[in-house]
C-alpha cells in the first residue's frame, strides 16, 4: 500500500529535509525525509516493511508521516549528499562573522574595493562549489544561475530550455561561493562593481574535459553570476546527432563544399548555430586546408582550428581580426557573428577574393538574413555574387 518514489534532487529542499533527522538517524533506518509540509513529512525507505524507527519520528516531528518507496541505490547516494551539502552551507555560514551583512544597493561602493574575502577559500565552501558543478553536470544543466537576493542567493539551473530552481544558500554563503567561482575562472574578486567574464576548465566525474563561461553582473543585491556549461561532446556530435534531415544535409553540405563565397546560420540566441558551425568545420577541416576563426568569445578550444579572440578592450573587433585573417593564407573562415558593416563588408571582401566565409547573423528565418544585409549597407549585386546560401535553425525540447 505505498506509493513508488522517484527522488527527484531538483524537487527536494534538502535544507529542510535534513532537519527532520539526524544523519545517523536516517543511515541507520536506510530512510530519507523527501518532502516537508505543514502537516506532513514524506519518508523513503527500501525496506517497506520495518517500522521500528515510525512512532520514534511521530513523536518528535508531531506531524504525520507518510511513507513511501524508493530505489536503495538512489537512498544512499542522496542520503549522504543532501546532508553533506547542508553541513557544509551550516558551518560555512557559522563560520562566518553574522554582523548584519546586506550587500544591498547603498553599499556596494563601499563594499567594492573590499579586497579581502576571508570565506572563499573556506573548506565548506570548496565543498559546496565542487558539489555544485557536479550536480550541475548530473543533471545535464547547460546553464547555472546564482542570484543574490535581499537575506538569500537563489541558484537555478537551465535544463531542457527552461529555468528549475535547485538551491537557496544565505547571502553570506552565497557570496562566498560566487567569490569562489570567480577565483578559479581568474577573475578580479575585489571588483564588484563591472560586469566580468571569464572561464573554467574542469573534469566531471567521468573524467571527461567541460569548459565554463563565467558572466558576472552587478545587481541591487550584489553580484549575480550566470555560467554557461560547454560540453565538448558536442562539437563531436555527427549532423545525424544534430537533428539534420537527409536532403538537409545535401543541400548544407553542397554549401559547405564550395571553394569560395558566404554561408550564413542564422535563429536566435542559444538556439546551438555555433555547434553547426563547429561540428561543419570539423569535418572540412583536413590537413589540406587552412581553416580559421575569429570570435567572441572562443566557445571551445578546438586543435584542429587558428581560433582568434576578438578583444574591444585593445580595439580588436571582428573586421580588423578578419582583415588579420586575409594575410595568413586561410581557406576557411568563420566569423563569430556579423554585427555591423564593417564586419559585413570584410566577409563579402573575403568572399570575393576565393576564401569560403561560414559565420552566424541574428535574424528569425532564413530568407529575413538578406533584407539584414541590405540593411547593414552591403549593395543587392554584392549578395547575389557572394551569398552561397543561408540555414535558420531552432532548438527543440525533445523527450
Amino acid at each position: 500500500g505505498q506509493d513508488i518514489y522517484n527522488i527527484d534532487p531538483l524537487k527536494v529542499d534538502s535544507l529542510k529535509t535534513s532537519q527532520v533527522m539526524s544523519f545517523a538517524f536516517a543511515q541507520r533506518h536506510q530512510i530519507l525525509a523527501v518532502e516537508v509540509t505543514a502537516s506532513e513529512v514524506v519518508i523513503a525507505s527500501a525496506q517497506p516493511f520495518s517500522n521500528d524507527w515510525e512512532n520514534d519520528l511521530k513523536h518528535v516531528l508531531k506531524k504525520e508521516i507518510r511513507r513511501v518507496v524508493a530505489d536503495p541505490s538512489d537512498l544512499r547516494r542522496f542520503t549522504v549528499e543532501f546532508y553533506e551539502l547542508a553541513k557544509s552551507v551550516n558551518k560555512a555560514g557559522v563560520d562566518s562573522d553574522q554582523s548584519g551583512y546586506t550587500q544591498n544597493f547603498e553599499q556596494m561602493l563601499e563594499l567594492g574595493g573590499n579586497n579581502t574575502n576571508p570565506d572563499a577559500n573556506d573548506q565548506h565552501i570548496v565543498n559546496i562549489v565542487d558539489w555544485l558543478l557536479q550536480y550541475a553536470y548530473d543533471q545535464r544543466a547547460s546553464d547555472i544561475h546564482l542570484e543574490p537576493r535581499r537575506e538569500i542567493v537563489n541558484m537555478r539551473f537551465r535544463i531542457d530550455g527552461v529555468l528549475h530552481p535547485v538551491y537557496e544558500f544565505p547571502a553570506k554563503v552565497g557570496i562566498a561561493v560566487t567569490s569562489r567561482l570567480k577565483i578559479l575562472g581568474r577573475l578580479n574578486v575585489a571588483e564588484k562593481r563591472k560586469p566580468q567574464d571569464g572561464r573554467i576548465k574542469t573534469k566531471n566525474a567521468d573524467s571527461k574535459e567541460i569548459e565554463l563561461r563565467l558572466s558576472t553582473l552587478p545587481t541591487a543585491f550584489g553580484e549575480k553570476l550566470v555560467m554557461r556549461i560547454f560540453d565538448p561532446q558536442v562539437l563531436q556530435s555527427t549532423f545525424a546527432d544534430l537533428g539534420f534531415a537527409n536532403e538537409d544535409l545535401n543541400r548544407w553540405r553542397a554549401m559547405t563544399k564550395q571553394p569560395y563565397g558566404i554561408v550564413l546560420v542564422t535563429g536566435p540566441t542559444g538556439s546551438g548555430k555555433t555547434t553547426t558551425l563547429y561540428s561543419t568545420l570539423r569535418e572540412l577541416a583536413t590537413q589540406e586546408v587552412n581553416v580559421s576563426t575569429v570570435e567572441d568569445p572562443i566557445e571551445m578550444i578546438e586543435p584542429a582550428f587558428n581560433q582568434m579572440q576578438v578583444q574591444n578592450n585593445i580595439d580588436l573587433g571582428f573586421a580588423d581580426g578578419l582583415k588579420a585573417l586575409m594575410r595568413q593564407d586561410p581557406d576557411i573562415i568563420m566569423v563569430g557573428e556579423i554585427r555591423d558593416l564593417e564586419t559585413a563588408e570584410m566577409a563579402v571582401q573575403a568572399a570575393l577574393t576565393g576564401h569560403l566565409v561560414l559565420s552566424t547573423l541574428h535574424t528569425n528565418d532564413a530568407p529575413s538574413s538578406v533584407s539584414r544585409l541590405l540593411e547593414l549597407g552591403i549593395p543587392p549585386y554584392l549578395i547575389r555574387a557572394t551569398l552561397l546560401g543561408v540555414m535558420a535553425q531552432r532548438l527543440v525540447r525533445t523527450l
